[in-house]
């Protein structure tokens, strides 16, 4: 739960960092690896299909999380589901954290060797280390690092598509008609669609997070009501917007690569 005194920053700021922690490259990962092994046909309609399926899913989650400013285990218990309740969804959630936590630290940690020569099981180590400072001061400092932060990673983020675009304009033509390893097709196949679905569903306990920042925001009242709710939607279900077109793109550039 977060009391009153520690929800000081405005609507926005709190979206805005909440919608920061989207930043992690396996969105791009699972994309990719999507496209490659089941076609452009069936994993982009599975980004698509799950998107929207994350995003209702996710919104009342949301809305009672910063109607009550409590984190996802309390609101289990809340919903009638007691403490085992909760206990089970923190467990999903740590592991959740700790499997994302650790693909993070390993793409991080290999584009340093490609970058730098950092040797790989040292990369490792210094991307799992360098964060415990930021996180020790909790959202104070993670609210600032993103305020300064998020317009240069929006940059860098769309910058690639668009040189590869100038540079190659059949790009986009090619992931359309990109044939997966598994399918060997370029055409929609329910089984397969099925299991790409499946995959790209691990993403559902990302509302967790966002949870843990939408906490943090004001009280809802006459004045605020509009960029309140605003502020849950773009931070909470919203989420998935921004993670589907994260995937989207991670496929087109596993396409191209290919």
């Amino acid at each position: 739960f977060a009391p009153k005194s520690f929800r000081k920053w405005p609507e926005w700021l709190v979206a805005n960092t909440a919608i920061g922690g989207l930043s992690f490259l396996a969105l791009e990962a699972i994309g990719g690896s999507l496209t490659i092994n089941y076609g452009f046909a069936n994993s982009f309609w599975a980004i698509i299909v799950v998107g929207v399926i994350i995003f209702l899913t996710s919104l009342p989650v949301a809305y009672y999380a910063a109607e009550y400013n409590i984190d996802i285990d309390l609101l289990t218990r809340g919903a009638g589901f007691g403490y085992i309740g909760s206990t089970i969804t923190s467990l999903i959630y740590a592991s959740f954290t700790f499997i994302f936590f650790a693909l993070e630290a390993a793409i991080m940690a290999q584009a340093l060797e490609l970058y730098f020569h950092l040797p790989l099981p040292l990369g490792y180590i210094v991307c799992s280390l360098v964060i415990i400072p930021l996180v020790f001061f909790g959202v104070t400092l993670i609210n600032q690092l993103q305020l300064w932060t998020q317009p240069i990673w929006l940059i860098l983020s769309i910058l690639p598509y668009v040189c590869i675009l100038y540079k190659e304009p059949d790009a986009l033509s090619n992931w359309v008609h990109f044939a997966g390893q598994v399918s060997n097709s370029a055409t929609f196949d329910p089984l397969l669609f099925g299991a790409a679905a499946t995959v790209s569903f691990s993403l559902i306990a990302q509302i967790g997070e966002q949870v843990d920042y939408l906490r943090f925001l004001p009280d809802k009242q006459e004045t605020n009501k509009v960029r309140w709710r605003l502020a849950v939607i773009l931070a909470g279900p919203g989420w998935i917007v921004v993670g589907c077109a994260k995937q989207l793109g991670g496929a087109f550039l596993a396409s191209l690569a290919v």
